[in-house]
């Protein structure tokens, strides 16, 4: 695959998650942040969130900003003013740019000069994407995954039944938002290869999250009762039983997926007592379902986790303790998948594994550059001066 450029306009997650996954394919990633406003610290605020670590004397890269924005350069450039807007152009054009990001708010767009028309005015054959949390519609909207999770009815199907809304542990719109960028960054780019031509994607949260709610949105047509829509606990609405159920030293999720699978795990002595002939069918188990939570429990309940395990495993049924994160961590399954990085002062870190295997793919990226480091040995490359350089670092144009 052909090494590509991108210049990405990014902070938080949804975008920095994105451009992670062109930095692992061995793409060229420079992260384009504001100079200093004097307002807070410089450049993307998730710089300063987490703990501090050792070797990084600016506390510019702190422990929740490492793993979206290894791999990456970093820039500042001054926006609001017309020589940085000017420079912006001249970046994109001198290092040949495939691909600009960017995940600021849409009102912003023109004033910062990085809307569409402007940037690919300059450069035709640009691909431009931007994550906001509606799209241009909504151009004031700002992008929080947990008010989208609200939105979205994210909340409204997380948690008990008869508990309160709850959000995911993870920021699920975020990356969801991440991935759906670089999905159609990729397509876009197998059009230009057709075509020639560039393109601008706009990313709505609020539309990928939307697109996620399959099975539950397009129930509503078909009459279905409120209890269908909303929050189920561990449950799963429609395949009964599948949930957590309690052992004699934890937690097993166990998931029956058929009316096969419910005749084996009935075969099983252990659970003989759970069957009945109403139950053969999900349909039937529907209707009991309480009552089959209530029986299957009771059995659960005299096993230990491993003797639950064997037998689940015997019958062929997917089920399987609950982990912490350190435990997914060591899983066999992942271990010689996760990705790492170098801290400033030598350790070797584990990350999260890419999605999916790439050959090629980078599992070693370098540790994030600092805030602006890498701002002077860009514009070099494209051509600047080392006396224009200076100019501008001194007129606030770049940091």
């Amino acid at each position: 695959m052909k090494r590509r450029t991108v210049l990405s306009m990014e902070q938080a997650l949804s975008l920095p998650y994105a451009t992670l996954r062109f930095a692992q394919l061995g793409w060229r990633v420079i992260r384009l942040e504001a100079t200093p406003t004097g307002a807070g610290l410089p450049g993307d605020p998730n710089r300063y969130i987490g703990s501090r670590l050792e070797g990084d004397p600016a506390g510019d890269r702190r422990s929740y900003f490492v793993a979206p924005n290894v791999g990456k350069e970093a820039i500042a450039l001054n926006l609001k003013d017309e020589e940085g807007r000017a420079l912006l152009l001249r970046l994109l054009d001198a290092l040949e740019v495939d691909v600009f990001c960017c995940n600021t708010v849409p009102s912003r767009y023109a004033a910062l000069g990085i809307a569409e028309a402007t940037l690919r005015a300059a450069r035709p054959s640009l691909i431009w994407a931007g994550i906001s949390a509606m799209g241009p519609a909504s151009p004031e909207a700002p992008g929080y995954d947990p008010v989208l999770q609200a939105m979205a009815g994210y909340m409204e199907v997380t948690g008990e039944r008869d508990g309160p809304p709850m959000l995911t542990g993870i920021p699920v719109i975020d990356l969801k938002a991440g991935d759906e960028l670089y999905a159609n960054v990729m397509r876009a780019l197998l059009e230009r290869s057709e075509t020639g031509r560039g393109q601008a994607i706009h990313v709505s949260m609020l539309q990928a999250a939307a697109s996620w709610l399959i099975t539950v949105l397009p129930l509503i047509d078909f009459g279905c009762r409120p209890d269908e829509i909303t929050r189920a606990g561990n449950e799963h609405r429609k395949f009964i039983p599948t949930n957590v159920y309690p052992v004699r030293d934890g937690y097993v999720y166990l998931a029956i997926g058929s009316d096969v699978q419910w005749r084996r795990l009935t075969a099983i002595p252990a659970f003989a007592p759970v069957g009945n002939e109403v139950r053969l069918t999900n349909e039937g188990r529907h209707a009991e379902r309480k009552a089959i939570h209530r029986d299957m429990a009771a059995v659960t309940a005299r096993l230990g986790a491993d003797e639950l395990l064997a037998h689940l495993r015997s019958a062929t049924i997917p089920a399987t303790r609950i982990h912490d994160i350190p435990q997914v961590r060591a899983l066999p399954a992942l271990a010689d998948k996760l990705t790492h990085t170098t801290l400033p002062d030598g350790r070797r870190v584990a990350m999260q594994p890419m999605g999916t295997d790439v050959p090629g793919a980078r599992s070693e990226l370098p540790f994030p550059h600092g805030y602006g480091a890498d701002t002077r040995s860009v514009l070099a490359e494209a051509g600047l001066a080392a006396a224009e350089i200076e100019t501008l670092a001194q007129a606030g144009v770049i940091a």
